[in-house]
């Protein structure tokens, strides 16, 4: 027979159960993220592999304290050396990723294009010095 005590310790393992699906899902989340983040900083992701590191209540963008679940990982440069990582979501929402000094390729950057120093103007543009713009557009000055 079903008693009341009984009922609460299945309700119990099935929430746990439905947390423990949740946690799987944000982390092939902190998965994904991780992924392009390396593509884009030029690494290699080690194992494709985040680890839950702690859960912790942390301060977000705006200052307020939410609960975090805060992720590591390791990648490499060269393929010699491992360098830590660690991935912070609050949610479903990205709060940061950050990456342990490292080497970067300098052969990388001697390739990428190199930016002018200022952008061209057209010849018709018309350039204004800040302190003109400010005497002309002064509500106290008058």
């Amino acid at each position: 027979m079903l008693t009341l005590g009984n009922l609460f310790v299945l309700m119990l393992l099935a929430t746990a159960g439905a947390w423990l699906w949740h946690a799987h899902g944000l982390r092939e989340r902190a998965l994904e993220l991780v992924k392009q983040h390396c593509a884009r900083a030029d690494v290699l992701l080690l194992d494709d592999n985040v680890a839950l590191r702690r859960i912790a209540l942390l301060p977000d963008a705006r200052g307020r304290k939410r609960l975090a679940r805060v992720y590591g990982f390791e990648f490499t440069v060269t393929g010699e050396q491992r360098h830590a990582g660690s991935i912070i979501l609050f949610g479903r929402h990205l709060g940061g990723i950050e990456l342990a000094p490292h080497p970067f390729d300098a052969r990388a950057e001697a390739d990428a294009p190199v930016p002018l120093e200022h952008p061209p103007v057209e010849s018709n543009a018309k350039v204004i010095s800040l302190n003109d713009w400010r005497r002309q557009h002064d509500q106290w000055n008058s």
